[in-house]
């Protein structure tokens, strides 16, 4: 699915008559106003007199209801009632008396950009439209920030193309495009207030979950998805196939003997009769640490570089052998741990939620990480606003990572540029970070684990987004339902001390999913770890990573030494975090490597 667009201006229609594709859908004054290409049962249109209304994705909706609420409507902002009660994940667009609207979803699975193209604004599902109406360049400073370990970039920087001149639609707004071609961002979402107690958010996330299924699966629809042995992919096997699912697992065996994901794996396939499981071996080149973007496959990433990258392999494979199975649809349990699990700052959200409980919740925390009691206390203790933090990170990104052991319970990670990045680099990001903080951004929440949450869910959102955009035409889409809009809400709404009650393995999934998923597979108390494999896949691809050394087009840049990076390459050093930073450098290089060719004015074909 890709599309443009469009005011309803003159200016605007001149911008259409240059652009070739599948689908059209015009306002109601007859200029266009939505070109693209989409998939036919994921459009849906309400007109209701001289008013439209577009939703492209995932959703159910009563349309008689909606067209009569959209005939009663006054403005655009009175979108926001049926906006926020829809399931699923999609794109909203509504034109009337000559200007529109359009957003996406809150973590920015389905995203917005913009560009100002013949002295209008523009707005497209994705990067790619924008570049070839645009021929943007690339953004340098941007690009260096994509190095931060671990993960890139913090919230805001994180939602940034490597373009320049094409903006994100910023988290919880939609645009508005006037009949004059200017444009304007205007926030209608925010996370409600963390007011229910466990067993109420459980009850709404189990009927979010219910609808988010049911907005995507229909009785007898072959899907495929994730079964590896988490919690989180198991609960939406389990929900899908409650639905009605013909469905179709994949599970792929860890490579450290010690990680018990298969035999949680198996446990729930033996509960899941009439689904068809398979099982992809551990030691398979799919599987591991790869160099990600590659010249035989370019420009599938046109908003910039991610570390998902060294995974793709493994994606394009899980798709060729899904779509082979009869499947146009993969679920993932991306977002599963932020809304279920603990973030970072839950220490700090505890101690302040519930002094008395919380603190004691902490404690068992702190003996756990073997954090120093006067370290912890201090992080406890700290007041910086959301600017304040980013200020101080600016300040930090070119010291060693901290300690293991050192508690932070800060509004961002604590990343770092790596070792190999140059002073310019270095440079360069720090004044990102401090222009930004000058500018006193609002945070995600004015909670810090809520904000991390948040963040880290648009992380997860995007990651989806982008995997779908390399995807293109294989006949297949990686879904993710507990990134829908109504199961955030309904999990981030519980309090944060019954999100987190003691000595349980993520309550408020385990209790909202009683009955659906059998009480044998609610009983896992821990994790996955897969560093094995990232060891593995460095040991393997180390020949091509050392190429990406060979005549750096990073080093070109002024953003890497890339002598200190072959080295790090020939000897990664024995921890997990050694290799994030090495991840973020071979996504980078590897990208810019496979995103050179010019991009013509062309929406493309139906994919």
């Amino acid at each position: 699915m890709e599309f443009v667009v469009l005011p309803d201006c003159p200016a605007g229609a001149a911008l259409a008559a240059g652009l070739r594709a599948a689908d059209r859908i015009d306002h109601p004054s007859g200029r266009p106003w939505i070109v693209g290409s989409w998939p036919k049962d994921e459009a849906t249109v309400i007109e209701a007199g001289p008013r439209r209304m577009v939703l492209l994705g995932h959703t159910r909706l009563d349309a008689a209801a909606t067209e009569a609420a959209l005939g009663r409507m006054g403005s655009l902002h009175d979108v926001d009632t049926l906006a926020s009660r829809l399931p699923g994940l999609f794109h909203l667009m509504a034109s009337m008396d000559g200007k529109a609207r359009i957003q996406g979803s809150v973590t920015g699975v389905r995203q917005v950009f913009t560009a100002v193209v013949d002295g209008v604004t523009v707005a497209a599902s994705g990067v790619e439209p924008l570049l070839r109406l645009t021929n943007a360049s690339l953004d340098e400073t941007v690009l260096a920030a994509r190095l931060l370990a671990p993960g890139g970039a913090p919230w805001p920087l994180a939602q940034r193309p490597v373009r320049k001149g094409i903006d994100p639609l910023g988290t919880g707004h939609w645009l508005q495009l006037d009949a004059d071609g200017r444009a304007r961002q205007i926030r209608w979402w925010e996370l409600p207030e963390a007011s229910r107690s466990l067993a109420q958010g459980a009850a709404a996330v189990r009927s979010a979950l219910s609808e988010a299924l049911a907005a995507r699966v229909g009785p007898g629809r072959t899907i495929s998805a994730d079964l590896s042995g988490g919690m989180d992919s198991t609960s939406l096997c389990f929900l899908a196939d409650q639905a009605g699912a013909d469905l179709v697992t994949y599970h792929v065996a860890p490579f450290d003997s010690a990680n018990e994901d298969t035999a949680w794996a198996e446990k729930a396939a033996a509960l899941l009769p009439d689904a068809r499981h398979h099982t992809l071996a551990a030691d398979r080149a799919e599987n591991l640490f790869d160099i990600g973007y590659t010249a035989d496959r370019p420009n599938v990433a046109p908003e910039g570089p991610s570390t998902w990258a060294s995974g793709l392999a493994h994606v394009r494979d899980l798709a060729k052998l899904a779509t082979a199975e009869g499947s146009s649809l993969h679920l993932a349990g991306f977002g599963g741990d932020e809304l279920f699990g603990r973030m970072p700052a839950c220490a700090w959200s505890l101690a302040r939620a519930r002094p008395a409980s919380g603190l004691r919740l902490v404690n068992r925390y702190r003996l756990a990480n073997r954090w120093p009691l006067r370290a912890t206390v201090r992080a406890l203790a700290d007041r910086s606003t959301f600017a304040r933090s980013l200020t101080a990170l600016a300040a930090r990104i070119d010291a060693p990572p901290p300690p293991l052991n050192d508690p932070d319970f800060g509004w961002a990670f604590a990343v770092r540029m790596p070792a190999w990045a140059t002073p310019e680099a270095v440079t360069m990001v720090r004044r990102q970070l401090t222009t930004t903080a000058a500018q006193s951004p609002r945070p995600l929440d004015g909670d810090r684990t809520r904000h991390q949450a948040l963040a880290s869910l648009g992380f997860e959102g995007a990651t989806i987004r982008q995997l779908n955009t390399a995807l293109a035409g294989t006949g297949i889409h990686w879904d993710a339902p507990f990134l829908d809009d109504r199961v955030l809400e309904a999990a981030l709404a519980t309090r944060v001390e019954d999100r987190l009650a003691a000595g349980r393995f993520k309550p408020l999934l385990t209790s909202a999913l009683r009955g659906v998923v059998p009480d044998a597979i609610l009983e896992r108390r821990d994790k996955g770890e897969f560093s094995a494999e990232a060891f593995r896949g460095i040991e393997r691809n180390r020949a091509a990573l050392l190429e990406l050394c060979e005549d750096s087009h990073l080093a070109r840049l002024g953003l890497i030494d890339p002598v200190a990076f072959r080295s790090a390459v020939l000897n990664p050093g024995p921890m997990s975090h050694h290799i994030q930073p090495i991840d973020t450098t071979v996504a980078c290089e590897s990208w810019l490597r496979a995103h050179t060719r010019p991009h013509t004015q062309d929406t493309g074909e139906r994919k």
